[in-house]
């Protein structure tokens, strides 16, 4: 595929229109847990029921990633860009005129299709306006070290708006009013432009055999065992901690914002860290303090996980946007949309099945606490998987042989 720069500002504006694409849909994936709570008194609810505000819009996102991650190859990154954002803002404004717990898990569903087309586009976007597979590395990590800020807004919107009697719905009107924004100036923005060669056809199908391939499947599987750790802890860490009694009761409250914070904060030092280490090094040693934070917190106990569960965001601020970057960098830019979205299909299908996994066996056995041993065995999955990539490397023929034929480096 060949590229034609665009000027200077106008990749700077991309940059900052991709950086807060995904700050606005962090606050409101990241707000559900703070809004489940709210809905289980006001529609009465179970809280299988309740979860739902969960599990639905992260399926849609991974069937959308799945199924029209290609667009982003086949229509641009622009017009697929553009689309989502409609989509997404559009159904945001309905949040305003529904009052049944059924519409607005219809609307979820909706906004999750809508962020995994332009997410993928976004995911693709990035490659284009990178200069090499390190800078395309530090871009992710800043990237998600905004969505990582989103994560810590729309909980603080939504506990700022319940504080003054306002509904949790105008979450969604705010995040839908910032997308008309991005819109706009989407539309504005001069893209890279992109000639496509006259391959094989840009299709479902392909994404289909893009999924056998052992380096989208290898990353997609990593990222799978980080995502399921991941969501271990902002899911069900305050029920775990729920039982803590002793002299840090204040820090209990405020755990999953403190893990917010570290994991944000992380992923802004990425691009310094790795800059300076190996990235395959890093990811192991960094899963690594994942798995004994984990570890620590089961065999500890409460008085323990306060301090390490929220601790271990600050080792997961990189793994995932430098895993991401890695998997899609093995490929020709002409095919980053679709192996975007096969990576975000693992990553949404995990951010499921998961905590949804881990509400099992803590009902099975009567104790958060169960499910965090679950936890724990995906952590430790994944060291053994990042350990044998820190040993044996086996990208990095295929990141080099990319870096010549695709970049600028």
């Amino acid at each position: 595929m060949n590229q034609e720069a665009a000027p200077h500002r106008h990749l700077t504006a991309i940059k900052w229109l991709t950086f807060m694409m995904f700050m606005m849909f962090a606050m409101t994936t990241d707000s559900v847990g703070t809004i489940i709570p709210v809905i289980l008194k006001e529609f009465r609810l179970s809280m299988s029921a309740a979860g739902a505000f969960h599990y639905a819009p992260m399926i849609a996102i991974a069937l959308a990633a799945i199924f029209l991650g290609y667009l982003a190859d086949k229509l641009g990154r622009k017009k697929t860009i553009i689309l989502g954002l409609v989509l997404f803002a559009l159904n945001s404004y309905l949040f305003a005129v529904g009052n049944s717990f059924l519409f607005f898990l219809l609307l979820l569903v909706i906004s999750g299709a809508a962020i995994g087309i332009f997410k993928t586009g976004a995911l693709a976007l990035v490659g284009d306006i990178s200069r090499s597979t390190a800078e395309h590395t530090a871009t992710m990590n800043m990237v998600e070290g905004f969505f990582g800020v989103g994560a810590i807004i729309g909980p603080a919107i939504v506990a700022r708006l319940l504080a003054t009697g306002f509904s949790w719905k105008w979450l969604y009107v705010i995040a839908g009013t910032i997308c008309v924004l991005l819109i706009v100036t989407a539309s504005l923005v001069q893209y890279p432009k992109t000639v496509r060669s006259a391959e094989e056809p840009i299709d479902f199908r392909r994404t289909l055999r893009m999924m056998k391939n052992p380096y989208a499947l290898g990353f997609s599987l990593l990222i799978f065992l980080y995502v399921a750790a991941e969501c271990a802890v902002y899911v069900w860490m305050p029920t775990f901690l729920e039982g803590y009694s002793g002299s840090f009761t204040f820090l209990a409250a405020y755990a999953t914002s403190l893990f917010f914070a570290l994991r944000a904060l992380g992923r802004f030092l990425g691009a310094w860290i790795l800059a300076r280490f190996r990235w395959t090094s890093v990811m192991a040693l960094f899963s690594l303090a994942i798995l004994v934070c984990f570890a620590g917190s089961i065999a500890g106990g409460l008085s323990y996980a306060l301090w390490l569960l929220p601790l271990s965001g600050l080792f997961m601020s990189m793994i995932y946007p430098t895993l991401n970057s890695k998997g899609i960098s093995c490929f020709p830019k002409t095919e980053h949309g679709a192996v975007a979205g096969v990576i975000l299909f693992f990553t949404c299908t995990a951010a499921a099945v998961g905590p949804l996994a881990m509400g099992g066996v803590s009902d099975l056995f009567g104790h958060a606490r169960y499910g965090f041993v679950l936890a724990t065995v995906f952590a430790a999955l994944l060291f053994a998987g990042l350990l044998f990539n820190w040993i044996y490397d086996p990208a990095r023929r295929r990141l080099a042989t990319l870096d010549a034929s695709e970049y600028d480096a």
